[in-house]
């Protein structure tokens, strides 16, 4: 009788703490100005040995530049310069991942992404798929990765994407647009070094950092909210009204932008966003539009959903003197918007943080039709 006690209890034990999910965050960050100049001391304890380079995947803007040059190379270390112009995509990840394969006998000691969202996503998926058998495509969704990925470290150029610290490696799929959401996922080193992000041109600046400034405004505006999700949220947002209402130096601008985006990722972890990623997915499946600014395109209509974040948005664009693109949708057919709804409607997450269990009986298809169309 004692023995069939103490199961229930274990049993009930159990039950009551696998209602809470127990994230990974990025065990290891260094953050300050020049602090990129610490990377191979950083990387040095993780070199299994000399036949396993690091391969660092790298924005092609930086190729021919002063920074290529500071990258700590040694051994058989290779430098993969990538273009950043689209979003990653899964044959983008396989191809990557079938080269290293091929080049190298055994696993490299580490992948090193150096870029924006793009290049963050990519190096954590091929960190995945080098130990994971078969397409990345099989992978996107929560929690189907099965076994841990090699040694990663992300170093963003851009701020705002909130990849650096994310659970979350977004890809373009034959089928879909969805993230590998896995406890393997979260890089084992950031090096935040706001000096790299010197440079951005101002609307690149603006729209990465907006990816932030939504992050807020749907985590803290969802029904996954709870205290450790509002917490960051409400400092990111606090960072972002700073830079893009403010009156800051460069200097300040950029080391507060990069925290924002830290927080502003983290603000998800135990949350989710809404409706402005949600549709923007559609835009990127099909127009292949830019995550950063197809956020931006998607958010500026959304008053009904977040009437004071739309306001808020409207100021900062007035602040900054951008002008959003428009007529991107004007000319698609009724078969195109289909697939953007399609697409769209396929984050169901999403949808339930943004609106509730009831999401379906609100997010209809006439309604994304409707918001789709004055884009």
């Amino acid at each position: 009788m004692e023995i069939r006690k103490e199961v229930g209890v274990r049993d009930s034990i159990t039950s009551k703490v696998s209602r809470y999910r127990n994230f990974p965050m990025v065990p290891r960050v260094i953050f300050g100005r020049g602090s990129f100049d610490q990377l191979g001391e950083i990387l040095m304890p993780k070199r299994r040995h000399s036949e396993a380079p690091f391969i660092f995947l790298v924005d092609d803007v930086f190729e021919g530049t002063s920074f290529a040059s500071r990258i700590p190379l040694i051994f058989n270390d290779q430098v993969i310069f990538v273009s950043a112009e689209e979003e990653p995509k899964t044959v983008q990840v396989d191809a990557l991942v079938g080269r290293i394969k091929t080049e190298f006998n055994e696993l490299p000691s580490g992948i090193v992404g150096i870029g924006g969202g793009t290049l963050l996503d990519l190096a954590k998926a091929v960190s995945i798929c080098l130990t994971n058998k078969g397409s990345s495509c099989n992978y996107q969704g929560w929690d189907l990765v099965g076994k841990p990925s090699v040694y990663h470290v992300g170093i963003p150029t851009i701020s705002g994407t909130g990849a650096e610290v994310s659970r979350t490696t977004v890809l373009l799929g034959p089928e879909k647009k969805l993230g590998i959401n896995s406890d393997h996922t979260t890089f084992d080193q950031v090096v935040l070094d706001p000096d790299l992000t010197n440079g951005v041109s101002k609307e690149q600046w603006f729209y990465t950092g907006m990816d932030c400034f939504i992050h807020c405004i749907e985590s803290l505006n969802g029904t996954y909210l709870n205290a450790f999700s509002q917490s960051y949220g409400e400092k990111a947002l606090e960072l972002c009204k700073e830079v893009y209402l403010g009156e800051l130096s460069p200097a300040d601008s950029r080391d507060k932008l990069m925290m924002a985006s830290w927080h502003g990722g983290m603000s998800i972890a135990y949350s989710q966003v809404g409706v402005a990623h949600a549709m923007s997915y559609g835009l990127s499946y099909l127009l292949g539009v830019k995550h950063g600014i197809g956020n931006c395109m998607v958010f500026q209509h959304l008053e009904e959903f977040y009437p004071k974040g739309v306001a808020l948005f409207d100021q900062m664009v007035q602040k900054q003197k951008v002008q959003l693109p428009t007529g991107i949708c004007s000319d698609l057919t009724d078969s195109d918007y289909e697939t953007m709804i399609s697409v769209s409607l396929s984050m169901e997450p999403l949808w339930e943080n943004a609106l509730g269990k009831g999401w379906r009986d609100i997010a209809t298809r006439k309604k994304l039709k409707s918001i789709y169309s004055r884009i």
